[in-house]
């Protein structure tokens, strides 16, 4: 089953942006596709190696800060090649 999430990781710290860099620069090097906007991170890919995967990378991030926030949307299916078409 394909899925599309959207992340944004929310450092409740002082020095929040190395913490976003580096997780952003861990998701890029996954093998799924990744797209990033300003405001967020998409990662696309099969249910069962997205779901393994994040969690492993939010639990590195959280054991990384003493405060985060992380907000996560799912659609299931893979929405990466989505073009608005109005």
């Amino acid at each position: 089953m394909q899925i599309s999430i959207e992340l944004t990781l929310t450092p409740l710290q002082s020095d929040f942006e190395d913490h976003i860099i580096r997780f952003i620069k861990r998701l890029r090097a996954s093998e799924f596709t990744i797209l990033e906007n300003p405001l967020s991170t998409q990662v696309y890919g099969d249910y069962d190696k997205v779901m393994p995967f994040l969690t492993e990378e939010i639990k590195k991030a959280f054991n990384d800060m003493e405060h985060v926030l992380v907000h996560m949307k799912m659609v299931k299916s893979n929405r990466s090649d989505y073009e608005p078409n109005f």
